[in-house]
């Protein structure tokens, strides 16, 4: 059986594309006619949403990527642990989803393929979604994924342009899956690390949505940390939301032995996440690993969710109880110079 991640053309290369490159791309597409499109690709929300007559209204995403383990089993576990998380950021539930793999014609044997598509399948089931078919293609490198399809409560779907000032923000992983993959691709992952990174991209973020769906209302924002790391994925929602965001270093939940690391093993989506969001972020009071950290790509990372002040210490307990390594780890603050702002 192969190392998966020795199938990658490029260690730590492979990253989602810039938010400000996706931009360009889709800004001359014509915009949308039909009345039913509640939420497209003009956000930067994680999922489409469309109003079905009759009934719940759809919810579809796609997510696919190259290896960031070497056991093909856990590899097809975390690729659809992190492509059912866009739907349960949207306040969703996952119903179906449609495979999507690459493949080489050679450096990879049937039982492997075989064992990724068993991990993901494994996770669909956990999470009640139907595995309707897919669609494969050759490719010197390896990739896999799904189109997931999930239902949703037209009139109580969250989008990450809804935080308002004064709300607390909740995490509900930790951050340092992107380190970690990293250094698993060069071959120098501390093991302790490398078993609560895949815990923790492995579990499915279907129990951190419940808990927020209990409390209605009170949720106002959500998306989920992935490829645009936490000062990412934080601006788009401050960018949304007409509003600021501050974080508090010393809140957040990190996987052990993360930050020790963080220097040595910088991805391309680190880099590319750098580039594209700190012109607008506030970090200065960090040192060089903790940054790192803060714009660290993650993979089927936690969800980030802006609610009710008054009702976060309540909603936390929930999730903590649910067994939840979630934290309160910042605040929405009123439009300033930073959309960002990072303090220990």
């Amino acid at each position: 059986m192969p190392n998966l991640t020795e199938l990658v053309a490029c260690a730590g290369c492979a990253s989602k594309l810039a938010a400000g490159e996706l931009a360009r791309v889709l800004h001359d597409l014509p915009p949308q006619t039909d009345p039913n499109v509640l939420v497209d690709f003009r956000g930067s929300d994680d999922a489409g949403i469309y109003r079905w007559p009759g009934g719940p209204a759809l919810v579809q995403t796609v997510d696919f990527f190259t290896p960031i383990v070497d056991d093909p089993f856990t590899y097809g576990q975390i690729a659809a642990a992190n492509a059912l998380s866009d739907v349960y950021a949207m306040g969703g539930v996952p119903v179906t989803a449609l495979a999507i793999a690459a493949m080489p014609e050679t450096g990879i044997d049937g039982d492997t393929i075989r064992q990724i598509f068993l991990g993901g399948f494994d996770k669909l089931r956990e999470a009640g979604a139907a595995l309707l078919g897919g669609h494969t293609v050759r490719d010197p490198e390896v990739k896999f994924g799904y189109a997931v399809t999930g239902r949703v409560d037209a009139d109580r779907v969250w989008t990450n342009a809804g935080a308002r000032v004064g709300d607390r923000l909740i995490l509900t992983k930790p951050l340092g899956t992107g380190i970690c993959g990293t250094a698993i691709k060069n071959k120098r992952a501390p093991e302790p690390l490398v078993t609560a990174a895949v815990r923790s991209m492995t579990t499915l973020n279907k129990r951190a949505a419940e808990a927020l769906t209990t409390f209605g209302d009170a949720v106002h924002a959500c998306t989920d940390v992935t490829g645009f790391g936490l000062v990412g994925h934080s601006t788009e929602m401050a960018l949304g939301s007409h509003a600021s965001i501050a974080i508090e270093f010393s809140r957040l939940p990190i996987l052990p032995g993360a930050l020790a690391i963080a220097s040595a093993n910088r991805s391309g989506g680190m880099g590319t996440n750098k580039q594209q969001f700190a012109p607008t972020a506030d970090t200065s009071a960090l040192g060089e690993a903790e940054v790192d950290l803060c714009f660290d790509p993650q993979t089927s990372g936690g969800l980030l969710a802006s609610v009710d002040a008054a009702k976060a210490d309540e909603i936390l307990a929930v999730m903590q109880a649910a067994g939840l390594p979630a934290a309160v780890i910042g605040t929405v603050t009123p439009r300033g110079g930073s959309f960002v702002s990072v303090r220990r």
